[in-house]
């Protein structure tokens, strides 16, 4: 391709409400417009990013055997009212009428029309399992869309669903999926870990992430360097304390802490480590029992974990006001002694029930207890996981300490089980005859998300660094003066069609700029390969190399060229 026959569009600065590297280097490099929020045009520079991404998935999932189909992006809304969806997904769900006053959805995902699909398809066992998968553009109506293609409204996704006659088969294809992901992740040149997840309102039974690990990335991810564990933090297990808890050495103390809410100024006021500060955390469950959660005070309560706890299904933190009319004390001087177990739940976590001689609040305003120890003070507490690891954290699997990084989800697979078939009637006839729910899993991919990710996780103060398998050219071919010297211009078409020969997907620059701004706009755009035909180099014979990562460039000689550049290649 010609940069004269081409469209490169590129800007020297980023607009001023992109966020993020990836957003400001994808507009400045042409590869997307902004058309609304969340709304974007792939102009042709990034829709052969896109297109790259596309085939290594499509090639991969059709190797797994899984077999393609396009589903309608406008999907009716009876559809998702007998799958229960309509009430629960939310405003994220673009709901319409159409001109006769029915109800669609512009679909965030199609679970229901491939389960509708398969229930009217097959009947017999003998026609399972079998799994379809599109790649199609999705809509999901963010209240705030920011960060680009991260987190836009319009992106395009590959979701696939698979159909079973019993769950050891389910198992057997999600296992699969995991080896075809990480073979995806692996092809695409990206640095990903997957992780353990929690399904979700997608509902279901396992699930793993998918991450390009990046400092930008909005999750956390709990690793060991040591084995192949990894979690996402939200459902990362923090293990019981090893030790056992000591014996009670301190005698119980009401200490004045007045305005001293905030749990680091009551620990320092005091004088013990926030690690014997326990912290009280009242909620409200769905049935308007009053619940506190205690955790050690440099912990952070996980939200997810606790709501899957017995009866905590759906809770909301309790209002000042509840919890004064209560427990006759402000939060932030809130404690577990002397509340009636009756009326109130209490539940610690694990790590709080290793504690002896600690610290809570004394459920009176401005005041503190010091010295407090469970089974002497207060009964013992309900134990459960309640918190977000830290780094050191024993690993769940017994195989080292925990480590933290962050991580980018452009994959998730779950096992849905029967939650959708059971729900619209999606059976077979077994092999008795018998009508038996099938079961489901669900496989998606971050097409256009991958784009992002792989620019958040390679890039420096030039513009992108591509992972070579998606980048938009394989290599660039520079000339210095190619609309003023014959010999430079006839030497790098030479050079261009031999590469096109052999199949190497390369750009010429032709356009009619000084060198400085043709070197620019190679590395923003994040051109693996460059080559500089230059007239010097030409007079002894050489041609200058610059790889995208590298500092310094080398010249090697022209006749050269193709032997030297495909060695390059093999590198990739």
């Amino acid at each position: 391709m010609h940069s004269s026959k081409f469209f490169l569009s590129t800007l020297k600065e980023a607009p001023a409400d992109a966020e993020i590297a990836s957003q400001q280097l994808m507009l400045r490099a042409g590869l997307i417009k902004r058309v609304a929020a969340g709304v974007y045009t792939w102009m042709p520079l990034g829709l052969r990013v896109l297109k790259k991404v596309e085939a290594i998935v499509r090639e991969e999932m059709d190797r797994a055997g899984a077999l393609e189909l396009l589903m309608p992006a406008v999907q009716p809304a009876e559809l998702w009212q007998e799958s229960g969806r309509w009430e629960k997904y939310g405003p994220e769900l673009l709901r319409f009428k159409d001109r006769h006053q029915r109800d669609f959805v512009i679909g965030p995902t199609h679970e229901e029309v491939i389960t509708d699909v398969v229930r009217r398809e097959i009947r017999s066992y003998r026609q399972l399992p079998v799994h379809f998968y599109q790649i199609q553009s999705k809509f999901r109506d963010e209240i705030r869309p920011r960060f680009g293609v991260m987190r836009g409204r319009e992106f395009i996704m590959k979701d696939g669903y698979s159909f079973h006659a019993g769950f050891h088969d389910l198992e057997r294809e999600y296992g699969k999926m995991h080896e075809t992901y990480s073979h995806i992740f692996t092809r695409l040149g990206l640095a990903f870990r997957a992780v353990a997840a929690d399904t979700g309102s997608i509902g279901g039974a396992g699930s793993h992430e998918f991450h390009v690990i990046a400092e930008t990335g909005e999750d956390d991810i709990a690793y060991c360097p040591d084995s192949d564990y990894a979690a996402n933090v939200e459902l990362a297990e923090a293990l019981a304390p090893a030790t056992p808890r000591p014996a009670p050495a301190a005698s119980l103390e009401k200490v004045a802490t007045p305005g001293k809410n905030a749990c680091a100024d009551a620990a320092d006021f005091l004088g013990i480590p926030l690690a014997r500060l326990v912290k009280t955390i009242a909620i409200m469950p769905e049935d308007g029992a009053l619940t506190l959660l205690l955790l050690r005070a440099d912990h952070t309560l996980n939200e997810i974990k606790a709501g899957k706890i017995a009866g905590l299904a759906g809770f909301r933190f309790a209002s000042e006001a509840e919890i004064e009319a209560r427990l006759g004390a402000l939060p932030g001087s809130i404690g577990p002694v002397g509340v009636d177990r009756q009326k109130v739940r209490v539940i610690a976590d694990r790590s709080v029930s290793a504690l002896s001689d600690f610290a809570c609040g004394a459920n009176t305003t401005g005041f503190h207890l010091t010295g407090v120890n469970f089974g002497r003070d207060c009964p013992e507490p309900e134990l459960a996981d309640l918190r977000n690891v830290v780094p050191g954290d024993p690993s769940p699997d017994g195989k080292g300490r925990l480590a933290l990084c962050r991580g980018i989800e452009v994959g998730h697979i779950f096992q849905l089980r029967t939650t959708y078939a059971q729900a619209l009637g999606c059976c077979y006839l077994d092999e008795s005859g018998q009508n038996q729910v099938m079961e489901m899993g669900c496989y998606g991919i971050g097409i256009s998300r991958i784009v992002g990710a792989a620019i958040e996780q390679g890039h420096d103060e030039k513009g992108i660094v591509f992972p070579a398998a998606i980048a938009p050219f394989q290599v660039a071919i520079v000339p210095l003066g190619y609309h003023r010297n014959e010999k430079v211009k006839a030497e790098a078409e030479h050079l261009y069609d031999e590469l096109r020969a052999v199949g190497v997907d390369v750009l010429l620059d032709d356009r009619d700029l000084r060198p400085g701004s043709m070197f620019a706009d190679m590395d923003l755009i994040g051109i693996p390969h460059r080559i500089v035909v230059g007239e010097r180099g030409l007079r002894d014979g050489t041609l200058e190399y610059k790889g995208r990562r590298d500092a310094e460039a080398l010249t090697f000689p022209a006749t050269e060229a193709r032997q030297f550049l495909a060695a390059r290649l093999r590198q990739d």
